[in-house]
């Protein structure tokens, strides 16, 4: 059965059964990655899979029900509606109606056009150019190329259609380096359009296991700190949850109610950019067109992220937020691509500013250290000590603490080096941030 067929019977079925509408979320993909370790291949996976979900509104509740086997319809949404008769709440989460979308355009990424031979060979390259760019380089922890395509197909009963296809490709390379008995490791990625970049990757991986070494904790205290940008990247990333209507409607953000209130300093715009190019959309996980968003405009919280159900609660509008991790998923909400607005100081112009404090480069623990209800995080994290405006020495082995809102209050400069963190599970861009005050646990 092609899909076009389950789909036309699944609606025709649910419209029978007394649905009151019926929606289809059909995704397919393929995946390739591949590892390389002592120039051969260590690991190697090669995944093509699709799946459709079905989503049904009967009796005033909502149900789901997933399946990869494209030719029962009608037991798909037997099992939807039993999810539905079987749920208490009664929130009601309307489906959208017939669109129409911004025509939006994404770059094929790199390795589309690699074979899977191409492919393998990429990573082994980029493994032997970490082990041809320094002695002190022993061995290469992993060495990594991926690419993944796939496309959704969204419908349902009130007349909605969208559709969309994309791909995107990623290496990364972990180098261990050795200077007497001090091991270190550095890391490196490229994705998009850059993801054939091995030499890139490779060289600036290397610099960043050999500029670890030597480090060593600084006292303790309360330092003025420059976050570099993957760094901010990934503290987005882990409270970016707060920025949810769905978590403030649980009770579960600190920032419920306080729209148009000042919770960032002045300098701040956070953005909520759909049309970003490195990962454009035209519509969401609900297939409502998609909006360019300041979620913090000059410190002020504008909006909170919502999708048609949280916004239906406060009787506003959906920002275009719907949020689908796979076509298992139930919705949620999540930012497009989120992007810290840089300003236009360099790094040089940063470190003068500084004076003397820390260039917090990387943060280790986010799993365990975070706690996005409270804003609260204490992490593992390594940089440099800067005095007088000029790096010193590299710093490990300390633990930096804070508050997420409390930090972005205190933000005083801004840099003009934005930068993409790596993806894992959404799109976080930001800049080089320095600010006044962080907790420092070392020596």
């Amino acid at each position: 059965m092609t899909y076009q067929e389950f789909s036309k019977q699944a609606m025709a079925y649910a419209a029978s059964s007394g649905c009151d509408s019926c929606e289809l979320f059909y995704a397919s993909g393929d995946s390739f990655e591949v590892n390389a370790n002592g120039g051969e291949i260590d690991r190697y996976s090669v995944s093509k899979e699709a799946g459709v979900s079905a989503r049904v509104s009967i009796g005033g509740h909502e149900g789901y029900a997933y399946t990869e086997l494209i030719d029962e319809p009608e037991k798909l949404v037997d099992h939807a509606i039993d999810n539905a008769r079987c749920v208490e709440s009664d929130d009601e989460h309307p489906m959208q109606t017939r669109q129409t979308y911004k025509e939006v355009k994404r770059a094929d990424s790199a390795l589309k056009t690699f074979s899977e031979t191409e492919r393998i060979a990429l990573a082994k390259k980029m493994e032997a150019l970490c082990l041809a760019a320094d002695p002190r380089v022993k061995r290469v922890v992993y060495c990594t190329a991926g690419y993944d395509a796939g496309s959704v197909v969204m419908e349902n009963s009130l007349g909605l259609c969208a559709e969309r296809a994309s791909n995107s490709s990623v290496i990364y390379v972990m180098p261990s380096v050795q200077d007497g008995e001090e091991i270190q490791t550095g890391f490196a990625f490229r994705m998009g359009q850059d993801a054939a970049d091995a030499e890139g990757c490779a060289k600036e991986a290397v610099e960043d296991a050999l500029g670890k070494l030597g480090g060593k904790p600084v006292e303790s205290g309360c330092y003025r700190v420059i976050l570099k940008p993957y760094a901010v990247c990934d503290l987005l990333a882990a409270f970016s949850s707060m920025f949810s209507a769905d978590e403030a409607q649980k009770g579960t953000s600190l920032l419920a109610g306080k729209e148009g209130q000042t919770i960032a300093s002045g300098i701040i715009t956070l953005w909520d950019d759909p049309f970003d190019p490195v990962a454009p959309r035209a519509f969401d996980g609900e297939g409502t067109p998609c909006v360019k968003k300041a979620v913090i405009e000059n410190g002020k919280l504008m909006t909170l992220l919502h999708n048609l159900k949280t916004a239906k609660k406060v009787k506003t509008e959906t920002t275009g937020n719907a949020s689908r991790r796979s076509a298992a998923a139930a919705v949620g909400v999540a930012p497009t691509v989120f992007r810290i607005e840089p300003g236009n100081k360099n790094i040089d112009e940063l470190y003068r500013e500084l004076g003397d404090g820390l260039v917090i480069a990387e943060l280790e623990g986010l799993h365990a250290g975070v706690d996005p209800v409270s804003g609260d995080f204490s992490l593992k994290a390594s940089g440099f000590l800067v005095k007088d405006g000029t790096v010193t020495q590299p710093v490990s082995n300390i633990t930096i603490a804070g508050n997420f809102v409390t930090m972005m209050k205190d933000v005083v400069s801004v840099g003009n080096d934005l930068r993409y963190g790596m993806p894992q599970g959404g799109f976080f861009g930001a800049p080089s941030m320095l600010v006044s005050g962080l907790t420092v646990a070392g020596k």
